[in-house]
This record gives structure tokens, sequence and C-alpha cells, in this order.
């Protein structure tokens, strides 16, 4: 069943393409990333390999300065999980005052998920199938990363959130680019008056 919706499904456009079209240098390698809090520090793999086009939108957003002294905007608690939600929210002040210095082409990325069967990442596509979430490459896990969403198929070019744990109900609706690697605890006791001091790049 899989395999026939894979092979029927059209891509629009590759890494090679997004990454042309939205100014960005690809990274298809893992990379790790230090995320310095007014909590504690953390580190974050980012997974370039399977998210090339949201890994280098992410490592040119760390490169231009725009996490600096930034707030975890927004934070959802509930029983068995928070949603940490961090980055240049376009509803803040803040980004329409300094847009331009974003260098930012476009206010959000495709959204890129990739199948354990497929080569290249799938954009511009939303899981429809709940059974179609068994082959995907990356799922919501504790520590994991993601890029809030600006509309059905697009991802935020700024905006990202961490989950504490398991939410398949999310799996293939949102682009996971990353987890947690180091200092988990960290994540869980950020509040909303906790700030991102900084965020650097490991290797």
């Amino acid at each position: 069943m899989f395999l026939v919706q894979a092979c029927s499904y059209k891509y629009k456009g590759d890494s090679s393409y997004y990454c042309q079209k939205l100014k960005l240098s690809c990274t298809q390698n893992n990379k790790v990333v230090s995320f310095k809090t007014s909590r504690g520090d953390f580190e974050v793999k980012l997974f370039g390999k399977d998210n090339p086009v949201t890994v280098s939108n992410f490592l040119e957003n760390i490169d231009n300065s725009i996490y600096v002294n930034q707030k975890f905007y927004k934070i959802i608690n509930h029983s068995e999980i928070r949603f940490i939600h961090g980055g240049v929210n376009p509803e803040n002040k803040f980004y329409f005052e300094q847009k331009q210095n974003l260098n930012k082409t476009s206010p959000s990325i495709p959204l890129e998920i990739k199948f354990k069967q497929e080569i290249k990442p799938r954009y511009n596509y939303q899981i429809k199938n709940p059974n179609e979430t068994e082959n995907l490459v990356n799922t919501f896990e504790s520590g994991s990363i993601a890029m809030v969403k600006r509309g059905k198929y697009k991802s935020s070019s700024t905006e990202f959130f961490f989950v504490t744990s398991k939410i398949p109900e999310l799996d293939g609706r949102y682009s996971i680019f990353g987890k947690i690697i180091n200092g988990l605890d960290v994540l869980k006791k950020i509040n909303k008056e906790d700030y991102i001091k900084s965020v650097q790049i490991s290797n």
C-alpha cells in the first residue's frame, strides 16, 4: 500500500530547488548546535541528511544571530506533554522593526518530511493516512524540535518548538528536524520568563 502511494506522489521540487529558491547553502550533513539559555544549556542534533532545507534555513538563522536574546514566547502545558515555542514570532513588534535584518527571502519554507523507503524528502506534503506514519524517518519524541506551521503545507522560516514526549497525533504534519541529545532536563524546566542567550554551532 505504502509503495503505491509513494510512487504515485509527485514531488513538488527537491532540496536543491528549494535551497536555490530560498538562497540557502544546502547542508546535507547532521550538525550539533548548543542552546545557551537563561535556564541552562542543552545540545541538539540537527537532521541535515533527512531535512536539508529546514536545517539549512535554521543554520542560516543561527549565523544571522536572530535567536540571540529571544524569549521562549509560548509554552503550552498538558498533563503529559509540554510545547516550548521559540524563535522570532511574526506577531512580535521585534519582527516588524527588524525584519530587514533577518535576511529572509520568505516568512515560510516548505513542509519537509522524509520516508524510510525514499531517497529524497517530500516537500509541501502532509500525511493524510495515519498508517503512513510507520514509514516516517523522524517522529515526535521527547526533546524533538520542529518548525511552527504557517499554513497546511508550509513551515515558518523563523519559529520553532520543542516537545517533551511522544506525540504520534502530530507525526507527518510538521518538519521535525532535530532532537536534544544532551540537557533534556533543562528543556523541561524552561518557563515563559526564560530566554535564549544564543545558539551556537558545535560541529
